[in-house]
């Protein structure tokens, strides 16, 4: 329950404790918060159980951790019935971004100006940080009335 809390601050907390009920009302305190906690337990499990004897037996393997949208996808995602490693592997994002890049700077389908490729480095990479060069000191791309 408690597997984030560090020594320092398990220590914190008890001389928090012991400074504002004090040592004498401090054991009567304690056995408050774990009967307390012990009837919430308790009355979390009855609800469980009552629930699934409502469901029936369809729901015999329904587990209350599954309404959590990030469990129930990994637990359905893992077996991989949609194929999504073959999606993953067939989209390459630098590769898509260099595109996107070189049809932003005009370079792209352009066969009338002379395209300069695109600076790599090793590996073949597109590196992003510098910049293209120009073939032409006014050349701009063409306006695009619709694209705006």
């Amino acid at each position: 329950m408690f597997n984030d809390i560090g020594p320092l601050e398990l220590v914190t907390i008890i001389v928090l404790a012991v400074l504002v009920f004090g040592p004498d009302k401090l054991p009567k305190v304690i056995q408050d918060v774990t009967r307390t906690i012990r009837k919430i337990r308790e009355f979390s499990e009855s609800a469980k159980h009552d629930i699934r004897q409502e469901l029936g037996p369809e729901f015999k393997d329904f587990e209350f951790e599954d309404l959590n949208p990030k469990t129930y996808l990994r637990k359905h995602l893992d077996s991989d019935d949609l194929g999504l490693k073959e999606i993953r592997s067939g989209f390459d994002l630098k590769k898509e971004m260099a595109e996107v890049t070189d049809a932003v700077n005009g370079r792209a389908g352009d066969s009338s100006a002379p395209s300069s490729p695109p600076a790599t480095s090793s590996g073949g990479r597109v590196d992003m940080t510098k910049k293209p060069e120009a073939a032409g000191v006014d050349e701009r791309p063409v306006f695009d009335a619709d694209a705006t």
